[in-house]
């Protein structure tokens, strides 16, 4: 299945994208809706083969062609070797997503708490590993593409969620880096964004324990969430994708929250005065 005419005019067409920490969730979604789009797809894994196998399986049922490609991002080698494979594979690089996340559970400790080995840990899987993975791509990346980096609004600007202390300050650099490599990256028309999608079904957080995971779904559902439920990684995919989209060249250096306005609303205000 080859015929992409179904695939909104196949704007992806002709392009090449790599999405690191793609066979599952958030990421699986980001893959599939590039594919969708016409895009040729590099599916990365760590661990789960057969999650990245089935996922290159949804891009070829999409009419989309693909690979899989096995790497830790927070080893420099491997990510490097990683990114020269899947260049010299596909002959070229356009649409770069940095959205693996490494052990998230293994340094979900407090700030007080946390050790200096778990921070590390979450600063070379997150600001490290992007660091390493633009510098190395930004010389045969080509003209006018396009590189997103996947953040989380709440743990990058605000201070309540404790163990995510690693995580949330490494996304902040994140997007702090985005920002230097937008200015960097402009003369090729290069886009360098952060896109911080919410509380997303059928992603990290369904690996944390059945209460946390029903707990934070249902208080999404009570209308601390305006759309009434929690992201599907097709949602962020797709936000992913528009910004992937030739139209969105002149956005470059902005972090921006898909999260159906659940950052819109006040902890300071009960929530029956919010509701419409």
């Amino acid at each position: 299945m080859n015929d992409q005419s179904t695939n909104t005019e196949g704007s992806l067409r002709g392009k090449f994208a790599l999405v690191t920490g793609s066979s599952r969730g958030i990421g699986r979604g980001i893959a599939l809706k590039l594919a969708e789009k016409g895009a040729t797809i590099a599916i990365n894994y760590l661990k789960d083969e057969a999650a990245a196998k089935d996922t290159l399986a949804r891009v070829k049922e999409l009419g989309a062609e693909g690979m899989i490609v096995q790497a830790d991002v927070s080893k420099p080698k491997e990510l490097t070797d990683m990114l020269n494979r899947v260049n010299d594979d596909f002959g070229a690089l356009d649409i770069f997503i940095n959205n693996a996340l490494g052990d998230l559970l293994g340094f979900m400790v407090p700030p007080l708490q946390v050790s200096l080995e778990q921070w590390d840990e979450a600063f070379h899987v997150q600001s490290r590993a992007f660091l390493v993975a633009v510098q190395h791509l930004s010389s045969y990346m080509r003209n006018n593409g396009r590189i997103v980096a996947i953040s989380y609004w709440p743990g990058s600007h605000l201070g309540g969620f404790l163990p995510y202390f690693a995580m949330g300050t490494n996304k902040a650099a994140l997007e702090a880096m985005c920002r230097y490599f937008a200015v960097a990256l402009a003369p090729k028309g290069i886009t360098v964004n952060a896109l911080c999608p919410g509380i997303t079904d059928d992603s990290i957080v369904n690996s944390l324990p059945k209460e946390a995971t029903e707990a934070m779904l249902s208080w999404l559902k009570q209308g601390w969430n305006p759309m009434g439920r929690p992201g599907t990684p097709a949602d962020i995919g797709a936000a992913v994708a528009s910004l992937c989209n030739e139209d969105a060249g002149w956005i470059t250096g902005q972090t921006i929250v898909a999260d159906g306005g659940a950052s819109l609303m006040c902890p300071e205000v009960p929530l029956d005065f919010q509701r419409p």
